[in-house]
């Protein structure tokens, strides 16, 4: 018997950060493949936590954030919130306008692993 690779393949619970309209930061929920290879050079953590709590920023360039411990909510453009904890992958495309907020909710730890993507780079975001 053969089994399809669409139908056994696994996901990755992902949240999108993007830009709409003029510039505002909003979010998609969603998913990526979980064995999907991602062209990246490089990646680098992340421990600390106070230089841009609570201060709104867009993202410094398109990347995915995978958070190692901690758990945070995130607020966009027009308030909507969701909360980032281990086991999400967050997909940060708003690299325009104000951006969004984020601050720690539960202890007072965030270690994460940053990999940045090329511009035209594909992140194999899949859309609820």
């Amino acid at each position: 018997m053969t089994t399809d690779f669409a139908e056994t393949q696994s996901f990755l619970k992902a949240i999108r950060l993007i830009n709409i309209n003029n510039d505002d930061c909003s979010f998609e929920t969603g998913k990526i493949p979980a064995q999907q290879n991602i062209n990246a050079n490089y990646f680098f953590a992340k421990t600390d936590v106070s230089r841009l709590e609570n201060i709104p920023h867009p993202a410094p360039r398109r990347q995915f954030v995978i958070t190692i411990k901690g758990k945070l909510k995130f607020t966009v453009t027009n308030g909507d919130t969701f909360i980032l904890e281990p086991g999400v992958v967050l997909i940060a495309n708003d690299t325009k306008g104000a951006g969004h907020t984020w601050e720690v909710i539960e202890g007072d730890e965030w270690e994460r692993i940053y990999i940045p993507l090329g511009n035209d780079a594909d992140d194999y975001f899949i859309k609820d």
